[in-house]
């Protein structure tokens, strides 16, 4: 050996003590400061960041012995926390799936509620016809968000709007209204029973009495219902509750085909077009 190798080792060995000195009196000045604070320190993420790269540097084996705020263990998970940081993309992401937009929903509704016999499949194929791609189950959360069932249970219900679309071309209703009258024995109050076809809007005076009863009734109904009868061709004819709408009555228009169509009571609104001619 000579005296150049002989000087290295000695310079070498005077730096490493110098090292483990410093090494030393640092985690001597770390156990200090915690002495003092007397409580677990806390890490900001960017501590945990700077602890965590310069502790992966070192190995588990030598953390154990200089490591003295943090457990090793607990630094080198703050280190694979780094890393999966890097190819999380979660912050990209938005939550849950994408909404369907307004006019796709709009349009489901539409389809389902002007043919109401038809189901999740059949509206789904009718949507791809028209190029929009939309799963069952979206289909399905529309319909049962907007208060829609099913289309077996949504068959059962018709609603008066429906009813009125579907049939009016062989619609006609009924009501009665007064006129007062002077006659020889003074003012007479007269009963006026007319009929109104809800598609051509054309009405026609069946009948004037003072007092309706069960027998003109009737014969009211045979001269509707008669060959040139105003209401040849119908198939439903609305009226209120009014006792002058008599079974016979009813019996007499059911035996040519037009069925009679009670409203509910206090409901005028429901028999507006009639309404609207008093």
């Amino acid at each position: 050996m000579n005296a150049l190798q002989l000087l290295l080792i000695c310079l070498a060995g005077w730096l490493n003590r110098n090292q483990q000195l410093v090494i030393e009196y640092l985690q001597e000045e770390v156990k200090v400061l915690r002495e003092q604070l007397d409580k677990k320190p806390r890490f900001t993420e960017d501590q945990r960041r700077r602890l965590a790269a310069k502790a992966q540097k070192l190995g588990r084996d030598r953390l154990r012995r200089f490591a003295s705020i943090v457990s090793p263990k607990t630094l080198l998970e703050w280190h694979r926390r780094l890393i999966a940081r890097k190819y999380d993309g979660s912050c990209r992401r938005s939550p849950g799936r994408p909404c369907t937009p307004g006019e796709i929903r709009a349009l489901i509704l539409r389809m389902a509620k002007e043919n109401r016999t038809w189901g999740y499949t059949r509206i789904q194929g009718a949507l791809e016809n028209l190029g929009h791609e939309v799963g069952r189950s979206t289909i399905a959360k529309v319909l049962r968000e907007a208060g829609l069932d099913p289309a077996p249970e949504r068959q059962k219900p018709t609603t008066w709007k429906e009813f009125l679309r579907s049939h009016f071309a062989v619609l006609a209703a009924a009501d009665f209204f007064s006129v007062e009258v002077w006659t020889a024995v003074g003012l007479v109050r007269y009963h006026v029973l007319f009929v109104i076809r809800l598609a051509t809007r054309e009405v026609q005076i069946a009948g004037i009495i003072p007092e309706p009863h069960g027998g003109w009734m009737k014969q009211m109904a045979r001269n509707l219902t008669g060959l040139d009868g105003f209401l040849a061709g119908c198939r439903y004819l609305m009226h209120d509750r009014s006792s002058l709408f008599t079974p016979e009555f009813a019996m007499i228009l059911e035996s040519v085909g037009i069925e009679t169509v009670r409203l509910p009571a206090r409901s005028p609104n429901l028999n507006n077009h009639a309404s609207y001619c008093t």
